[in-house]
C-alpha cells in the first residue's frame, strides 16, 4: 500500500512521534493507521518506563468544586514548560471533575490518557495526589487554588464545622500560605515530639541557660516548633491570634493541601 505524505502527518498529529518513526510505523504496519499507532505507543510506552526514575517535582494541579463537595489531582511532569502544555492542564481538569463526581477510583478508568501524555511529551508524566472530601452534614468546605502561568501549583480543600464561610476562607489562604503539616498537635507522632525535645534540651543546656529553667526555654521553644506544624497553633496569616481562636466558636474537622515542587 502506498504510504503518503498526509499519511506519515496524521500519524505524528495523533501519535506525537517523530517523521521517520511515523512512516516506517506505517510502512510496517501496510498503511494501517491503527495498526501504526499502536505500534507507536507500545514503543512510546516502553520509553517511557526507561524514564521512570528521573525526577518529576513540576506539574500541575486542577480543583474542581460543587457544593459541599471538592476534589484535586496532582499531574506530575519533569519541567514547568510541559506542566503548563494544554494536554496536561486539561487532562488535570478533566481528572479533577471525574473524581469529583464518582470519587477517586475513577482516575483509574483514565490511566490511559496518562500514559498517552508519557508518549507525545517524552516526560516521566505521572499522576500524583488525589483527595476528594466531602463536608459532613451542617460543615462546609472552603478551597482555594493558587495558579503561576496557567496551571494550579497550590491548592487548598478545608472544611469546618460552625465556622462561616469568611472565616473558613480566611484559613484556606493561611494554609496556602503557611503550609501546615498537621491539623492539631494530638496528630502529631510522640516519637517526633520527644525527638524535637530531646535537640531543644540539649540547645538550651550548650547556651548555658541555667538549669532550673531548662524545662520552661524548652517548653516555651516546643511551642514554636508545634506553631511552625500545626495548624490550629499557627497565628492565623501570621498574626499573633491563632487559628484555633479565630473560628467564631467553630472548629476545623480536616484539610488538604498539595503544592507543586514539595
Amino acid at each position: 500500500m502506498s504510504i503518503t505524505a498526509k499519511d506519515v502527518k496524521a500519524l505524528r498529529d495523533a501519535t506525537g512521534a517523530g517523521m521517520m518513526d511515523a512512516k516506517k510505523a506505517l510502512t510496517e504496519a501496510d498503511g494501517d493507521m491503527e495498526a501504526a499507532t499502536q505500534a507507536l505507543r507500545e514503543k512510546g510506552l516502553a520509553k517511557a518506563a526507561a524514564r521512570s526514575d528521573r525526577d518529576n517535582d513540576e506539574g500541575t494541579i486542577a480543583l474542581a468544586v460543587d457544593g459541599n463537595t471538592a476534589a484535586l489531582v496532582q499531574i506530575k511532569t519533569e519541567t514547568d514548560f510541559s506542566a503548563k502544555n494544554e494536554a496536561v492542564t486539561g487532562l488535570a481538569n478533566t481528572l479533577a471533575e471525574a473524581v469529583l463526581a464518582d470519587g477517586v477510583g475513577a482516575v483509574e478508568t483514565h490511566a490511559s490518557a496518562i500514559e498517552d501524555l508519557q508518549v507525545t511529551i517524552k516526560e516521566n508524566i505521572a499522576l500524583g495526589s488525589v483527595e476528594r472530601i466531602e463536608a459532613a452534614d451542617g460543615n462546609n468546605l472552603d478551597t482555594y487554588l493558587h495558579r503561576q502561568d496557567g496551571r494550579g501549583v497550590n491548592a487548598v480543600i478545608v472544611e469546618g464545622a460552625g465556622v462561616s464561610q469568611d472565616d473558613l476562607h480566611q484559613v484556606a489562604l493561611h494554609i496556602a500560605f503557611a503550609k501546615p503539616i498537621y491539623l492539631s498537635s494530638d496528630e502529631v507522632p510522640a516519637d517526633e515530639i520527644e525527638k524535637e525535645r530531646s535537640s531543644l534540651l540539649e540547645i538550651t543546656k550548650a547556651e548555658g541557660k541555667p538549669e532550673q529553667a531548662w524545662e520552661k526555654i524548652v517548653d516555651g521553644r516546643l511551642r514554636g516548633w508545634f506553631g511552625e506544624r500545626v495548624l490550629l497553633e499557627q497565628g492565623l496569616n501570621g498574626d499573633k491570634t491563632a487559628v484555633k481562636d479565630s473560628l467564631g466558636g467553630g472548629s476545623i474537622r480536616r484539610f488538604v493541601q498539595v503544592v507543586i515542587g514539595s
